[in-house]
Order: C-alpha cells, then structure tokens, then sequence
C-alpha cells in the first residue's frame, strides 16, 4: 500500500486474513543518476531496500520485500534503471581464466529454458575510458549468443517492449544479470542508456542528445514519429534539438525570442518564428504532429503554455516536456512538483505517458503525454 507519500510499506504484502509470512527480500539492481547521490538513501528507502551494495558510480544493487516500490512509488522518478537479480557473481573478470567462457555457460544454464527475445550485455561503468569491460561485454555477448538458439530480436530496437529480454552488466565487481521487459526496466539498453556522440563539429548543444535519446526511450511506449511529421518547439534556441529533429526528416515551427544558430539557415523543413512563445499563435487550421519544449524558467509557466497551444495537437499528439526543478536535495521536493505540473496538464486532457531521467538530464525529468 503507498502511504501517500510514494512509501510501500513491506507489511502491504502481508495478507492479514490468512497471516502468511512475508515475501524474503528479493535482490535487485537499481540505477539511481550520480546527480540524485545526495538523496540516494531516502530512494533507497522508499523502495524497502534492508540492505544495499554501491556498484560503479549509478547502480546499487539492493535486497527488498516491496520491489513493486521500484517501479511504482513516486520515488520510481529517481531511478533510471532497474533489475531483478536473478544470477549475480561477484569476481573481478579481468583476473579470472577463461572468464567469458565460464560466464556464457552459466548463462545457458541458467536462462536457456526461459527463452528470453533477446539478449544484451553492458558495463557497470559505462562512461568509463578504460575500453577493456566495453570490449568485454561485447565478446561475452558474442559468445553467449553462440549457445543459445536464433533469438526474436538482435538489436535493441527490435525488442518488444513488453516481453521478456535477458539484460547482463559486467565490471571490476562482476557480473549481474536478470530478466524483465524492457519497459519494466525503464530502458531498452542494458542499464537504460543510449549515448550519444556530442564530439561532431556539427553539434549545436547537448539538447540535442536529449531529444535523440527521449525519442528513443519512447520506443518503449509507442511507434516512432513518421518522417515529415510536424512539430511545434517552444524556446527552440540555440537550435540543437530543432537539428537533431530535422535530420530525422521531421518538420519543425521553432519559436523564440533569439535566434537559432546560423548553422539551421536553409535548412528543409524549418520554420523559424522570432517570437515570445507566450505571444505565438499558429496559423488558422494549422494543426501539428507533436509538441517539445525544453523551456528554462518557472516549470508552471511553462506547462502554461504547453497547454495553450495543446489544442492545435492532432488527437494522439505527442508532448516531450522537460520539467526543471530547482536543485533537487530532497525527494518530496520535486515529487511535488511533478504533482503539481502533471495535475495541471490532466485537467487539461493531457495523458501522461511516461516519464524518465535522461543521460544528458541534470536537475530535470521529461515527461511524455498525449493529447486525448
């Protein structure tokens, strides 16, 4: 039972009429971003975690009674990531004989009559320059996929969300591995994240990679936006995700009251309107695909104006919205806050869809809705 404060309690698993012993705390891995360090115990906390081990610099692996609290509480909003661990094998890899080897064999064992779609290996330290546990993951996939029969998705994007999918993190502490959907994992990657390269010359602001990879994280929720689809963007300066939208061949109105980079002159399917947001008002019977802002500011301005200009969305129309939040240095804070912003926009007929921190958050989430 949540307690209203995005608390479940273990006793909620406990049935009182037939007094049944509770569940034993089940092990899971959770990722909680380096941003949120300062309030990772109270996360913690809320997901009935008795015990729990840091690994790397975002995962803990923790033991709980309550893992529902994981994807459920309002403290699911911390957590980028998450796991069951259901084989962990502590060792370091890079002094163990024939590790890959072991390692891909127990798997079998272990997993081969679960039939997952797919299979996935990453790194406990994904950011990390040292390449060895990068080029370890992938030569241990490699194998593993040579044990196992042909599988239904070999690339992340092929998965099906909501089916099952063998996901592994291998690093200097070990090897921990699980099964659940990607959706259930809040992430298609094992871990969750999908980098994206902020070295090209081309690239006008890490923006950018967050609309790639909020695009991509929406695959767990919903098809891909068709090509030419039209979006409105609001605060769109400098430019960065208005590019990485355009170079997926999609349409954008930008609206802001500075420019956007000279790099986005010419470009097709651009339209720039030099312009208070707060003062924009599209065309008759112009009608839009989806909606992104990323606006700085008061979030309640913001979502003041994500809802005005909400009517001019198709039915289905999609809504990325980026929620800053003052320095995040305690859960109830935000928590509130997300309250408050996503009660404004149901009463405004919009339907959350999901919500997530992203690689290139800081002190902000993004949230998806429709409009219904």
């Amino acid at each position: 039972m949540d307690d209203g404060h995005g608390r479940v309690h273990a006793d909620s698993m406990i049935d009182s009429a037939s007094h049944e012993a509770p569940a034993p705390p089940a092990p899971w891995l959770v990722r909680i971003p380096e941003i949120f360090e300062g309030i990772a115990g109270e996360v913690l906390r809320r997901f009935g975690a008795v015990s729990h081990t840091r690994l790397g610099l975002d995962y803990y692996l923790i033991k709980t009674a309550t893992p529902e609290a994981i994807q459920r509480s309002e403290a699911a909003k911390f957590a980028r990531w998450n796991l069951p661990m259901d084989h962990t094998w502590p060792c370091n890899p890079q002094k163990m004989d024939g590790f890959i080897e072991k390692a891909a064999q127990t798997l079998l064992k272990k997993f081969g009559a679960r039939n997952p779609q797919g299979i996935f290996i990453g790194t406990l330290h994904p950011t990390s320059p040292d390449k060895y546990y990068r080029s370890l993951a992938s030569n241990l996939r490699g194998r593993v996929l040579q044990l196992f029969p042909q599988l239904g998705a070999g690339a992340v994007e092929e998965q099906d969300a909501t089916a099952e999918t063998l996901f592994c993190l291998v690093g200097k502490e070990g090897l921990f591995c699980g099964m659940q959907s990607p959706r259930a994992c809040n992430g298609l990657y094992p871990g969750g994240s999908k980098f994206i390269d902020q070295d090209s010359p081309d690239t006008i602001s890490r923006a950018g990679a967050k609309i790639a990879e909020a695009l991509h994280y929406l695959l767990l929720y919903r098809p891909p936006m068709p090509e030419h689809s039209h979006w409105i963007e609001l605060g769109a300066c400098p430019g960065g995700m208005t590019s990485e939208l355009l170079s997926r061949k999609q349409r954008v109105t930008a609206i802001d009251r500075a420019p956007l980079d000279k790099r986005l002159d010419g470009r097709p399917g651009l339209r720039f309107v030099l312009e208070d947001v707060a003062a924009f008002e599209p065309k008759t019977r112009t009608m839009f695909d989806a909606l992104l802002c990323d606006m700085n500011g008061p979030p309640e301005e913001s979502i003041e104006q994500v809802i005005r200009l909400s009517r001019f969305l198709k039915k289905g129309g999609l809504i990325v919205f980026t929620l800053k939040v003052p320095r995040i240095e305690t859960v109830e804070e935000p928590c509130a806050l997300f309250r408050f912003i996503t009660g404004m926009a149901g009463a405004a007929g919009l339907k959350l869809l999901a919500q997530t921190h992203l690689t290139y958050n800081r002190h902000e989430f993004t949230l998806f809705f429709e409009t219904t």
